[in-house]
């Protein structure tokens, strides 16, 4: 199975547009705290993500829109992998 992970501005707008090209909502969840602020380099990050599917589940693709702290763009973050003292 192949697999995508996008990252858009509008998660419900997306997840309605490909519904209309007969893909199949999977789940849908969201992540946040300690960890999630690790890995964007961010404070007070939310995540909401969808997962959507062929109707064979031949491939599937996580759809993520992001609830960004104010002044995101203003903030050098880290690599992701990046150890820290």
């Amino acid at each position: 199975m192949e697999h995508v992970g996008i990252v858009v501005d509008d998660l419900a707008a997306a997840v309605e547009f490909f519904l209309a090209l007969r893909l199949e909502l999977d789940g849908e969840t969201s992540v946040e705290g300690e960890v999630v602020d690790r890995m964007t380099g961010l404070e007070g990050v939310r995540s909401d993500l969808a997962f959507l599917q062929t109707p064979t589940a031949t491939a599937s693709s996580r759809w993520c829109g992001t609830a960004r702290p104010r002044g995101w763009r203003t903030i050098r973050r880290p690599r992701a992998r990046t150890p820290t003292a």
